[in-house]
């Protein structure tokens, strides 16, 4: 099956390259990925996938389908092809996308031999709004077996963990008054967006040390002699569990609570971004497509990157099991979000560990499809991992 699977993918190799380099050069931001998502769907058209578009009412979001005629388990792909403001792809979505994506259809050739279905999701907007939330509440991942993602980065690196995060967001209310005049009638709003700022730097102290709780002044006033009567505090709480999270979250706002009493000022709260669930990588997949990764000639897998940021994969892996592991695209360090990043995605180099990557997410695809006892395995530590 090796043999086939490479002889796949060479077969093609200049496609994904011309949609790598298209999407490259044509950035769009997150849900205004309208060439990056038509590519996409153009090309997993001309190789029979059935696509449902704007899928979920996303608009730069679509569902691509392969089924064979026989029964078996559903493998999905992830692709992802926003980039940033100004540098464009600096994380690489362009090249992870066209993995995903390529990943889908060198699987969709095999499935007449093997049973089984495969999935390729578009997924709009992770630096920003993350579409896979949305997807996951609404059901998108329910009928998936197993969910693969590999993002580029330095090295080859093992799926690991992300942290799970809420974006909170404090809207105090005052009244505004003569600053020097007549300050005993105002209410001042900023005075308790900077009381929220120091509860929580005195909450830090009692916090658990892989925590993260980290915000802005978005809004603190108009002019120096007007008591503010609206200032406006967002911030991210993250924490390694859903659950610890919650705790937390709690905390936080009863830190901006206390700020309200204190200060006499009206609170509104409310979640200005989506809200994203703790990555759980699947150790029986991640095994799994290690393997077959060395397979594919990489003698080096490292251990998981240390992350203190926070994946919308996450959400996917709380609905099946997921693996988000990293492939490289340079032979020296690079750091992402940097136009070197970017413009290491359409090297030579980079194609090679691509195109290896597609065959281990592959391979990854027919042993859950063929091992019924690996598959067993995955799904049990998936349940366990749920308790």
């Amino acid at each position: 099956m090796l043999k086939k699977v490479l002889h796949l993918v060479e077969e093609i190799k200049d496609e994904l390259i011309i949609l790598n380099e298209y999407i490259l050069n044509n950035p769009e931001l997150g849900n205004k990925e309208i060439k990056a998502c038509k590519a996409h769907i153009d090309l997993l058209k001309k190789h029979g996938f059935a696509v449902e578009e704007k899928y979920l009412n996303i608009k730069t979001a679509f569902r691509a389908v392969f089924k064979s005629s026989k029964p078996g388990p559903t493998i999905a792909y992830l692709a992802e092809y926003d980039a940033l403001p100004e540098i464009g792809h600096g994380c690489g979505h362009n090249i992870l996308g066209t993995t995903s994506t390529g990943a889908g259809i060198v699987l969709s050739k095999i499935l007449s031999t093997i049973g089984g279905n495969v999935v390729v999701f578009g997924t709009p907007a992770e630096e920003t709004c993350g579409a896979k939330v949305d997807m996951a509440n609404k059901g998108a991942f329910d009928d998936i077996t197993v969910a693969m993602i590999s993002h580029p980065a330095d090295k080859h690196y093992k799926s690991g963990k992300s942290l799970a995060m809420e974006a909170i967001e404090f809207t105090f209310k005052g009244r505004t008054a003569h600053a020097a005049a007549c300050p005993e009638k105002g209410i001042n709003a900023l005075d308790a967006v900077i009381n929220t700022f120091n509860n929580i730097n005195a909450l830090r102290e009692h916090i658990k040390s892989d925590a993260r709780v980290h915000g802005i002044i978005k809004e603190g006033g108009k002019a120096a002699n007007i008591v503010p009567d609206l200032a406006i505090a967002q911030f991210y709480v993250r924490a390694t569990t859903k659950s610890y999270l919650k705790e937390l979250v709690e905390k936080v706002k009863n830190c901006a609570k206390g700020a309200s009493i204190a200060t006499g000022t009206e609170l509104e709260i409310r979640n200005y971004e989506y809200s994203y669930d703790n990555l759980v990588t699947n150790q029986k997949l991640s095994e799994a497509y290690c393997k077959r990764l060395k397979d594919m000639g990489i003698e080096k897998i490292y251990e998981p990157k240390e992350s203190f940021g926070s994946l919308d994969t996450g959400n996917v892996s709380h609905i099946c099991p997921t693996i988000h592991p990293y492939f490289s695209i340079s032979k020296t360090p690079i750091a992402s979000h940097t136009k070197e990043f970017r413009d290491a995605t359409n090297k030579p180099f980079a194609y090679n560990q691509m195109f290896k990557t597609i065959g281990a997410l592959v391979l990854t695809g027919i042993d859950v499809i063929e091992n019924h006892d690996l598959l067993h395995n995955i799904q049990k530590e998936f349940t366990c991992a749920k308790k």
